[in-house]
C-alpha cells in the first residue's frame, strides 16, 4: 500500500533528493569552515566564493522542498486515515507504528531550522563581504544529520505500515483521562487554556509592537514567538478545538484539518508556523545587527520579518477568536 500511494512516493523521493543534495553541501561546509578567508585573494578562496553561489542555491532548493514536505506529510497522514482500522484522523495513522510521531517531530524541527537557514542566507547575501558564511555553513552541518535521520525514519514509517493493524484514535491520545503529555494538555481547565492561548498572543504582539516602535527588541520578540507557538498548540488542543467541534471532550488537533470542518486547521497552522519562523529570523537579524557590513541590512531584514510575523500572528489569533465566537458551544467556566 505504501509504495503505491502517490503522496508517499512523492515524500520518499523528496526525502531522497534532499538527502543526496545535502551530501556535497555538507562536504563543502567542512571546506568553508576550515579554509574560508575573505582577506585572502588566493585561487582557493576565489574557488570557494564561486562555489558558494551554487551550493547556496542547491541548499535553498532542498530546504524549500522540506518546507513543502511537512505540509504534504500532514495532509497525507490525514488522507490515509480511512485505510486503517481505528484511525479517525492523522493521529491514528501516526500511531500505526513507532515511527510516525518521530517523523512528524523531525519534520517540524527541520522546518524551523531550514527557515532560519534561508533567512540567514538571505541576510548574508546582503553583506558585501559575506560575513555570515561560516555561521550559515556551520548551521547547515547541524541540519544535515537531522535531514538524513528524518529520511530514514520516514522510510521506516512507510515501510512498516500494516493495514491490518488496529490503531488508536485521537480520542484515546488527546483525552483528559489518558496519560502522557497530550493527555495533560487536553486536561487543562478551559479558563487556564484560554489564558495561555490569548496570553501568548498578546505577549508576542506586544513585543512586536515594542520592536517596531522603539527599534530594538528583536531577540525578545523571537523568544516571544517561540513561547506563542508552544502556547498556541496547547491552546488548540485544550481550548480552540472544543469550539470547532462543538464538543467539550474532543481535543484532537488534526480533525480540524478535515473537509467536514472546512479545512480550517490549515488556516490556523500555516500562519502560525510561518509567523514563528519569521520571528526566529527577526531574532537572527537582531543578533547580527552589530556586524559592520550588515548594520543597515540587518535592520531592514529585522523589520521585514517582524512585520510579516505580526501579520501571521494576528491572522492566527483573529481566526482562533472567530472560531470561538461563532461556535454554538458555551463553556461558561472560561469566562467566569
Amino acid at each position: 500500500m505504501a509504495i503505491l500511494n502517490p503522496a508517499i512516493l512523492a515524500l520518499t523521493l523528496a526525502a531522497l533528493a534532499v538527502s543526496l543534495a545535502l551530501l556535497p553541501a555538507a562536504v563543502f561546509s567542512l571546506r568553508v569552515l576550515r579554509q574560508w578567508d575573505m582577506d585572502s585573494g588566493s585561487e582557493r578562496q576565489l574557488g570557494l566564493e564561486r562555489s558558494t553561489y551554487l551550493i547556496s542555491t542547491l541548499v535553498a532548493f532542498a530546504f524549500a522542498v522540506e518546507l513543502i514536505a511537512l505540509l504534504l506529510f500532514i495532509y497525507n497522514a490525514e488522507a490515509l486515515s480511512t485505510q486503517f482500522v481505528g484511525a479517525m484522523c492523522a493521529t491514528g495513522v501516526l500511531n500505526v507504528n513507532g515511527y510516525g510521531w518521530p517523523t512528524l517531530l523531525l519534520k517540524v524541527l527541520i522546518f524551523f531550522a531550514a527557515a532560519l537557514w534561508l533567512q540567514l542566507n538571505r541576510l548574508d547575501n546582503r553583506g558585501e563581504d559575506y560575513p555570515l558564511t561560516r555561521r550559515k555553513y556551520g548551521l547547515l552541518l547541524a541540519i544535515a544529520p537531522l535531514v538524513w535521520a528524518e529520511a530514514a525514519v520516514q522510510t521506516l514509517f512507510f515501510l512498516n505500515m500494516n493495514p491490518e493493524v488496529i490503531t488508536s484514535c485521537c480520542g484515546s491520545l488527546f483525552s483528559a483521562e489518558g496519560s502522557g503529555v497530550a493527555a495533560e494538555i487536553a486536561g487543562l481547565a478551559p479558563r487556564e487554556a484560554a489564558l495561555l492561548f490569548f496570553g501568548g498572543g498578546l505577549t508576542v504582539l506586544g513585543l512586536g509592537a515594542w520592536r517596531l516602535w522603539r527599534g530594538r527588541g528583536g531577540i525578545p520578540f523571537a523568544l516571544g514567538g517561540i513561547g506563542a507557538f508552544v502556547t498556541a498548540l496547547m491552546g488548540i488542543v485544550s481550548f480552540v478545538a472544543l469550539y470547532v467541534y462543538e464538543h467539550p471532550h474532543h481535543h484532537c488537533p488534526f480533525c480540524i484539518l478535515k473537509a467536514g470542518h472546512g479545512f480550517i486547521g490549515y488556516g490556523l497552522y500555516i500562519p502560525l508556523f510561518a509567523a514563528t519562523a519569521l520571528a526566529l529570523g527577526a531574532g537572527s537579524a537582531a543578533l547580527h545587527r552589530h556586524v559592520p557590513s550588515l548594520r543597515a541590512a540587518a535592520a531592514l531584514e529585522g523589520l521585514r520579518s517582524i512585520r510579516l510575523a505580526m501579520i501571521g500572528f494576528v491572522w492566527f489569533y483573529a481566526l482562533g477568536l472567530w472560531l470561538v465566537a461563532r461556535s454554538n458551544l458555551t463553556l461558561t467556566e472560561v469566562w467566569w
